[in-house]
């Protein structure tokens, strides 16, 4: 038996695009492109406002560039596959880059929780700390407070990627979506995956619902401080500041929960539901980002219309 898991262990996963719809594999893949380009000139015109314009540069926007970052990391880890399987119908995939796959994927999606907790921390000293905020906020703090999120995240899941690496896979390759999950990788596994199946439970309570609920908890103690402004000019200049981060958050949580519910609740649900969802939480915050911190913030604005050389008007 052992010398047949090895041989089947071998044989590459088979990646999967969308399950009855082969045939129409290439319309699909016209609007998934389109997203995936908007995301990548998005995110990267971004970055480069970020660093080339100096008005820029502070703790708010160092923090948006991660955000920014982290949604290439997200964009550029799936696509290569994604639009593999769509247009050259190629599904193949090795076990060891499907496991680095696996582990970019969930790795950048503690990350991206990490950095909107952090920016609400940059937001909750602006308000609540206005007078020390350069001085709590340095360029030191920021990065290190960069690392820590960066580590938190890529610590956290190794323990069940490396785990991966053991399972003999003796049960059918295929695999559910266009790139590899972890959750979908040890389904195939012939092996005992309890802890595979209870540790990241633990991560996501102890991680990204905890960071939600700091961020809860960071806004509520920001909107009691706004609400004791006196000037109405000043309180909606100060709530204005966190419009951005409070959309962010919304759209990142709520395609969290929501694929969290199609998961656990929506085992009658056609597949192919399964695998829209995934696609809107891997696609639609990453699109999004850009998109509203450009209709809501003044600064950026005003370095896109620099960038395209148009002229800025004073407000």
């Amino acid at each position: 038996m052992p010398s047949m898991w090895l041989n089947i262990s071998s044989s590459p996963f088979l990646l999967t695009g969308f399950p009855g719809l082969e045939k129409a594999h290439h319309l699909i893949s016209l609007p998934l492109l389109m997203a995936y380009i908007s995301i990548l000139l998005g995110n990267g015109t971004l970055l480069f406002l970020i660093k080339d314009d100096h008005n820029l540069h502070e703790p708010m926007y160092y923090f948006l560039g991660m955000l920014a970052a982290t949604d290439l990391g997200v964009t550029l880890t799936t696509m290569p596959t994604v639009l593999s399987v769509l247009w050259l119908n190629h599904r193949e995939i090795g076990h060891g880059a499907c496991f680095s796959q696996a582990y970019f994927i969930h790795t950048l999606s503690i990350v991206e929780s990490g950095v909107l907790l952090a920016m609400a921390y940059d937001r909750f000293i602006a308000i609540r700390n206005p007078l020390r905020y350069t001085t709590i906020l340095t360029d030191t703090k920021v990065i290190k407070i960069g690392i820590g999120v960066v580590m938190r995240a890529g610590l956290s899941i190794m323990p069940i990627i490396i785990r991966l690496h053991w399972f003999p896979y003796c049960r059918s390759h295929v695999l559910s979506h266009a790139f590899c999950l972890h959750q979908d990788v040890i389904k195939l596994a012939c092996a005992d995956i309890t802890f595979n199946r209870l540790y990241p439970v633990v991560v996501v309570f102890a991680m990204v619902l905890l960071d939600f609920l700091i961020i809860f908890f960071s806004y509520v103690l920001i909107l009691k401080t706004v609400m004791g402004i006196a000037s109405t000019d000043e309180r909606a200049k100060a709530l204005n500041t966190c419009v951005s981060h409070i959309c962010c958050i919304l759209v990142f949580y709520v395609t969290v929960v929501g694929l969290t519910f199609i998961h656990r609740f929506g085992k009658n649900v056609p597949h192919v539901v399964h695998i829209t969802m995934s696609y809107i939480y891997f696609l639609f915050p990453p699109f999004m980002n850009p998109v509203i911190y450009s209709i809501k913030t003044k600064q950026i604005q005003s370095g896109l219309l620099r960038l395209f050389s148009l002229p800025c008007s004073k407000t």
